[in-house]
C-alpha cells in the first residue's frame, strides 16, 4: 500500500502544484448559482453539486483535498454521509487530509480507526497540547500521516503562540517536539499566518518537515515571499491552500491553473537561489566538549538523529531514531563523517575495505578514496545470472578485510556480510560502525571472532545533545531510561 509521503510527491509531480483544496460545505460561502441555503430541504444538494464542481475543476491542478471535518458534523447525519459521498468522489490517487485539529486522547484510538480504516483519508490535523499520546494512535498506521498544528493567524492567539518571548516561542517549541514523534514521511506542521517570517522560522528549525500553510491569502500578501520562506532547498515541502473566493468562482479553474503557474516560477529559482549543498555553522562556542560535537549537532539539525519514542522495523521500541541515508547529500558532513571512520581505520591492519549494503557503500566507497585502500563489498542478493558472484570487486584469498557499517543494532547485517567474504577465503578481523546501539553488540561481535569498533555512541550522543539544549530534560530522562 502506497504511503502518504509518496502518494503525495506523486501527486505534486503529477499535477505538477503544491495547491490543495478545501472541500467544505459552508451553506455562507454556497455560490448563488447553486442556490440559495435557506432551505433546509435542498441545501444538501446544493452543497453537494457544489462540492462535485469542485473536484472537477481542479482535479488536475491540485495535489491534495483537505475537507474540514467540523463542516460536515455541522449539517448533523447528512452531513456525515455528505463526507463519505464527498471521499467517494475524490480520485484515488489524490491525497486527502481531514482537518479536524483533534485533540481528545480518550478517542483518539477509535477516531482513528474510523478516519483510517473505515473513511480511507490519508492524513489529518492534530493540536499538539495532549502531547505525544494524543498522535501516537495515528501513528501506528504506517502508511498515515499527521499534521500537527504550531501556529494560527488569530490575533488573539499571539499572546499564547509567541510566550514567553519573541526569541523563543511557543510554537516554535512544539515544531521542535513534534520532530521527535516520528519520521517526515508521518510527522508534518501546520501553520496559519500571513506572515513569512513565521514560515521562515519554523523552515529553518524543521527543514525536512511537510509544511501546510494556512491562512496565508489576506490584503497585501506578497506571494513569492511567502514562498522563499516556506519552501525548502529543493522548492519544496510546501502544501498551500486556494483560496475561498477561488473556489466559489465559475472560472475556478482558470483561477487556480494562473495560480498554479504563478508559484511554479518561483519554485524553479529557489534551488539556483539557494547553495546546492547548504554549509552548517555551529551555534555553541568551542569548549572542551566531546571531540565530535559540531558532527552529533549536525546530525541532529539536519534530521538524522531523533530522540522521542520510535517503532523500529524489528518491532521493538527505541528511545531514539536513526537515519543516516541523507548525509550522502551534503558533503560537508559526508566529508566529517569520512574523517572521523578514517581515524579509527587508521589504527588497523587490512588490506581491503567492505561495505556492507546498502548504506555503507558510499562510506566505504569514500574511504578507498580517502585512504587509498581498494573495496570490495559482499552482495545482498547473489546474482542469478552472469559470473554469480558473492563478493564484488578484485581480491586474493588470504588477505585481510576491514568491514564498515552504519550503525550496530544486533549486528546480524555485519556479521552476514563478514562471513560472505570469509567464505571466499578472506579474513576480517575488524568491523567498524559510525554508531555504536550499547546493548552487548560489542560483546556478542567478540564471541564470534570480530573485533568491534565505533565512532560514537548513542550515550556520547544524547549527552552531547543535551548538554547544548537540544533535547529536554524528559528526552534526555527517557533516553537513559530506556537505554
Amino acid at each position: 500500500m502506497i504511503n502518504f509521503s509518496d502518494k503525495l510527491q506523486s501527486a505534486i509531480e503529477r499535477n505538477n502544484s503544491l495547491l490543495c483544496v478545501g472541500l467544505d460545505p459552508d451553506p455562507e460561502a454556497l455560490p448563488p448559482r447553486f442556490g440559495t441555503p435557506d432551505n433546509p430541504a435542498t441545501v444538501i444538494a446544493q452543497l453537494t453539486d457544489w462540492l462535485h464542481f469542485i473536484i472537477a475543476q481542479t482535479a488536475e491542478l491540485v495535489c491534495a483535498y483537505k475537507p474540514t471535518l467540523g463542516f460536515y458534523t455541522a449539517l448533523g447525519a447528512e452531513g456525515l454521509n455528505l463526507l463519505q459521498q464527498i471521499l467517494q468522489a475524490i480520485p484515488r490517487s489524490l491525497p486527502v487530509i481531514l482537518d479536524v485539529k483533534h485533540s481528545d486522547l480518550n478517542s483518539s484510538t477509535v477516531f482513528a480507526q474510523t478516519i483510517f480504516e473505515r473513511w480511507q483519508v490519508d492524513a489529518v490535523t492534530l493540536s499538539p497540547y495532549p502531547g505525544q499520546d494524543l498522535a501516537a494512535p495515528f501513528l501506528l498506521y504506517p502508511d498515515k500521516a499527521v499534521f500537527v498544528l504550531c501556529h494560527t493567524s488569530n490575533p488573539a492567539a499571539q499572546i499564547l503562540q509567541h510566550y514567553p518571548k519573541n526569541d523563543a516561542p511557543l510554537y516554535l517549541q512544539i515544531v521542535k517536539e513534534t520532530r521527535t514523534w516520528g519520521t517526515p514521511e508521518q510527522v508534518a506542521v501546520e501553520v496559519g499566518t500571513n506572515t513569512p517570517e513565521v514560515l521562515k522560522r519554523v523552515r529553518s528549525v524543521a527543514p525536512e518537515r511537510l509544511i501546510l500553510a494556512r491562512s496565508i491569502w489576506s490584503e497585501g500578501t506578497v506571494l513569492a515571499n511567502i514562498l522563499k520562506a516556506g519552501l525548502n532547498s529543493q522548492g519544496d515541502g510546501l502544501i498551500l491552500p486556494v483560496p475561498q473566493d477561488y473556489l466559489s468562482s465559475e472560472n475556478a479553474g482558470s483561477l487556480i491553473l494562473g495560480l498554479r503557474e504563478t508559484i511554479n516560477q518561483v519554485r524553479v529559482r529557489i534551488p539556483s537561489e539557494a547553495q546546492a549543498c547548504p554549509v552548517w555553522f555551529p551555534d555553541i562556542p568551542a569548549t572542551d566538549a566531546h571531540p565530535h560535537t559540531d558532527l552529533i549537532l549536525q546530525l541532529y539539525d539536519l534530521g538524522c538523529i531523533m530522540f522521542g519514542e520510535y517503532v523500529q522495523a524489528s518491532g521493538e521500541t527505541f528511545p531514539y531514531y536513526v537515519d543516516l541515508r541523507t548525509i550522502i547529500s551534503n558533503p560537508q558532513i559526508f566529508d566529517k563523517i569520512i574523517g572521523a571512520y578514517a581515524e579509527v581505520l587508521k589504527t588497523l591492519k587490512f588490506d581491503r575495505i567492505a561495505g556492507i549494503p546498502y548504506g555503507a557503500l558510499p562510506t566505504a566507497t569514500g574511504l578507498s578514496l580517502r585512504l587509498n585502500y581498494p573495496m570490495i563489498f559482499p552482495r545482498k542478493e547473489v546474482k542469478a545470472h552472469g559470473t554469480r558472484r558473492l563478493v564484488e570487486g578484485h581480491f586474493n584469498p588470504g588477505e585481510t578485510v576491514v568491514v564498515v557499517d552504519d550503525i550496530l543494532i544486533s549486528g546480524k547485517s555485519a556479521m552476514e556480510g563478514a562471513q560472505k567474504l570469509q567464505s571466499t577465503g578472506l579474513k576480517v578481523e575488524d568491523i567498524v560502525v559510525f554508531i555504536d546501539h550499547e546493548k552487548g553488540v560489542k560483546q556478542r561481535l567478540k564471541d564470534n571472532g570480530y573485533q568491534a569498533h565505533s565512532v560514537l555512541t548513542l550515550s556520547e550522543i544524547a549527552e552531547t545533545l543535551y548538554d547544548a539544549g537540544r533535547i529536554t530534560d524528559c528526552q534526555f530522562q527517557f533516553f537513559k531510561e530506556s537505554h
